[in-house]
């Protein structure tokens, strides 16, 4: 495997990952705490699944051919709560996901040497794909976190447990710690 095809590779294995840890996040809060933000300068869960969606679509749609800042898009909007109904915002957010996963399934190695404009900058494409995953992991982790928070003593971690790491390492390695030899 060439350096540009395990690169494509891992930047695609890390957008599902984080579109996993998001989505078992979202399962486990209730449609009330999905629109409570924790105060008035920050933004509840819907509506940052809104700007993730609207800036995956902005971004991923004709990736190679216009500007990732799209004209019709109004990223001032997606700051708005909208969504009363969890279907339909979960609609957005799978829209905005496949876009994404369609375009990067689209991708040749070679469209890794070539350059894509964002807000007119250019970018070249390794750069564009990382800035899109920075973008989203900053989102995901709030998401995340917004689901802890409101979830409470019902939350199920998304990962390893605090205090869990001896019995995840013996489970998946036979042993308390992991051989560094």
């Amino acid at each position: 495997m060439t350096i540009a095809a395990a690169f494509l590779a891992a930047v695609v294995n890390t957008f599902e990952a984080n579109k996993r840890l998001a989505d078992r996040a979202i399962e486990q809060v209730t449609d009330l705490w999905l629109h409570v933000a924790l105060d008035e300068n920050t933004n509840s869960i819907a509506v940052i699944m809104r700007h993730v969606a609207g800036n995956l679509q902005s971004r991923w749609t004709d990736f190679l051919t216009t500007d990732g800042e799209k004209p019709c898009r109004n990223r001032d909007e997606e700051f708005v709560e909208e969504f009363r109904c969890r279907a339909e915002l979960l609609a957005t957010w799978e829209r905005g996901w496949a876009c994404l996963f369609k375009t990067l399934a689209s991708l040749t190695l070679e469209d890794l040497e070539k350059t894509v404009l964002i807000r007119g900058e250019p970018h070249s494409v390794p750069l564009a794909l990382q800035r899109s995953l920075g973008h989203l992991c900053y989102h995901v982790g709030q998401i995340v976190q917004l689901a802890r928070y409101h979830c409470g003593d019902n939350w199920t971690t998304l990962t390893i447990p605090r205090g869990g790491s001896e019995a995840f390492n013996r489970a998946n390695w036979g042993r308390p710690g992991r051989s560094h030899s």
